[in-house]
C-alpha cells in the first residue's frame, strides 16, 4: 500500500497546527458534509467526514492525499473524490481507526484503487 495517501499533497495548503474541525468539504462534484475529526500524526493523516443526511449520516475517513485544497478563509476543503466514490467508501470505524491492519489496509485498497 502507498503510505503518501496518508499525507497531504504539498500543494493542498495544509498547516500542521490547522484545526480543521467544522469546515465543510465539496466533493469534485458538490458538497458532501464537514469535518468530525481528522488527524495530522506522519503518515496517518486523514480528515473524518460527517455527511449528515446526505448519506444518512455516514461518517467516512478519508485519507490526506484525498485533499487537493484548504480555503481557511471560507473554511473549506477541497477532495478529490466524487460523491458517489465517497458514498461507497467503507464507512469510518471509530473503534478501529489505522491502527488496525486490516481496516488500513481495507482503506488502502479502496483508495488506493483508485476510486
Amino acid at each position: 500500500m502507498n503510505d503518501n495517501m496518508w499525507s497531504y499533497v504539498p500543494t493542498a495548503g495544509h498547516g500542521p497546527d490547522a484545526d480543521l474541525t467544522g469546515y465543510k468539504v465539496e466533493a469534485a462534484d458538490g458538497h458532501i458534509g464537514k469535518v468530525d475529526k481528522y488527524s495530522n500524526e506522519v503518515a496517518q493523516q486523514y480528515i473524518v467526514v460527517d455527511t449528515g443526511v446526505w448519506i444518512f449520516g455516514k461518517e467516512v475517513l478519508l485519507p490526506a492525499s484525498t485533499v487537493t485544497a484548504i480555503d481557511n478563509d471560507e473554511r473549506r476543503i477541497l477532495v478529490s473524490l466524487t460523491k458517489e466514490q465517497i458514498k461507497n467508501a467503507p464507512e469510518f470505524d471509530k473503534e478501529k481507526h489505522l491502527g488496525d491492519p486490516a481496516y488500513r489496509d481495507q482503506l488502502g485498497g479502496y483508495y488506493g484503487s483508485g476510486h
